[in-house]
């Protein structure tokens, strides 16, 4: 493949130039089917998941993800024979993963696909040792930016302010107060940039996903993005569980009550089902202020890679020199143009129609990635390395910050929805 050679990629670019491949497929026409992954019982297991129609939309899928991490590969000059055995075997992984997700039951305790690849990968990390040819054919950076490139297709300004004004005022005084005293309290504890922009992100914006951003826009590190994941998704579930009962007690209406679910719990799934446990009208509120807060992480996402690119280019030797534009420029994660651009797109030129024809196509792909991304993870990652004691601190920034998170949510849905 001499032409790859003539083509000055880095990873970044690759992955603008294959999120963004894969987005015009869909807008052509050439949609990867959704398969389904949602069952209750072992004959539903059967006949719907693994149903011969639809093991071959599971097919489709793994052909589309296999042939772009072949391209990018080859982009990459990176080892193809390799590729071609470790691939499929994470994609294997990672099937396992969503099926185990798609549970009812599993469903109702918010336990994401991610959580079991995670925890599948570090199953057999820390039971088998993996060669290292195949540890270096697993590109997890690669996967979560494409990734990212697709959730950009999500994230449309037109309907940030369709979500209510008195949501998106909640969701900018709640990300902005949060974001900053979660990073300020991480400062004071010690913590590492990389974590605490993760941690903060995580507690502020919208959980997983704002935690992925992040550590895509700063080339984070994947095992502090796994434990800032695991504390997200372990802490969620107690919140969806006793804020509707606490709500109760403290007599607050269903507005209020939405309001604050919306704003304090992390992950859309949890806000979900911890205002249905209210009622409809805490439902719909809940909804509209976690959809305003999701809506933000492009901005925030295009605010921390440009903050990061500026303080990763003062050094200790060169902090009293401000960087140019050119090497800003350069350390600039150049994937987030991806992000932005998909964003844009779907935002000012795709019709809804039209929007609503490729959306469920290019969010399970979306999710096919992230869940890709973390099971290579728990592939590479040992138990020492995840739970290392060092991990005390970022855990205590967390809790203390989401409980500020929660009290601050608080009096401001009942300072505008009361």
């Amino acid at each position: 493949m001499m032409w790859t050679k003539k083509i000055p990629f880095n990873e970044d670019w690759t992955v603008v130039v294959l999120g963004l491949g894969l987005i015009l497929m869909a807008l052509l026409g050439f949609m990867v089917p959704k398969p389904s992954f949602s069952w209750s019982t072992s004959s539903e297991l059967a006949e719907k998941v693994l149903s011969l129609s639809n093991l071959a939309k599971v097919g489709s899928q793994f052909l589309v993800v296999y042939i772009t991490a072949i391209l990018a590969a080859l982009l990459l000059h990176k080892s193809i024979r390799s590729l071609l055995v470790v691939f499929p075997v994470v994609f294997l992984l990672t099937l396992l993963a969503l099926i185990l997700a798609g549970n009812a039951g599993v469903k109702e305790y918010n336990l994401e696909a991610v959580i079991f690849a995670l925890g599948i990968g570090l199953l057999i990390s820390n039971t088998i040792k993996l060669p290292e040819w195949f540890k270096k054919a697993l590109s997890t950076e690669l996967y979560v930016k494409i990734g990212l490139v697709l959730l950009g297709t999500t994230v449309l300004f037109n309907e940030i302010l369709n979500a209510g004004t008195r949501g998106l005022i909640q969701a900018l005084v709640v990300v902005i107060s949060v974001w900053y005293f979660a990073f300020w309290l991480c400062k004071k504890l010690k913590i590492d940039k990389e974590m605490s922009l993760m941690l903060a992100s995580a507690v502020s914006i919208c959980g997983v996903s704002a935690a992925i951003a992040t550590s895509g826009a700063i080339k984070g590190d994947s095992k502090k993005l796994s434990y800032v994941i695991s504390l997200v998704l372990i802490t969620a579930i107690p919140m969806m569980i006793f804020m509707p009962y606490l709500s109760e007690w403290m007599g607050l209406s269903q507005e209020v009550t939405g309001a604050w679910l919306g704003g304090s719990i992390d992950t859309t799934g949890a806000v979900v089902a911890s205002g249905s446990l209210v009622g409809e009208e805490a439902l719909k509120i809940s909804t509209i202020v976690k959809f305003s807060q999701n809506v933000l992480l492009g901005i925030a996402a295009f605010a921390i890679s440009i903050y990061w690119t500026y303080a990763k280019s003062v050094d200790e030797e060169t902090k009293r020199e401000k960087p140019t534009l050119k090497i800003i420029w350069e350390r600039f994660p150049k994937f987030v143009l991806g992000f932005v651009a998909a964003s844009l797109l779907f935002s000012f030129f795709i019709s809804p129609e039209t929007n609503n024809t490729v959306k469920d196509s290019l969010k399970s792909l979306q999710t096919l990635w992230f869940v890709l991304a973390f099971t290579s993870i728990g592939l590479e990652t040992k138990f020492k390395d995840l739970f290392q004691h060092s991990n005390k601190k970022p855990l205590y920034a967390f809790l203390i910050a989401q409980t500020f998170n929660v009290i601050v949510t608080l009096v401001i849905a009942m300072l505008l929805f009361q």
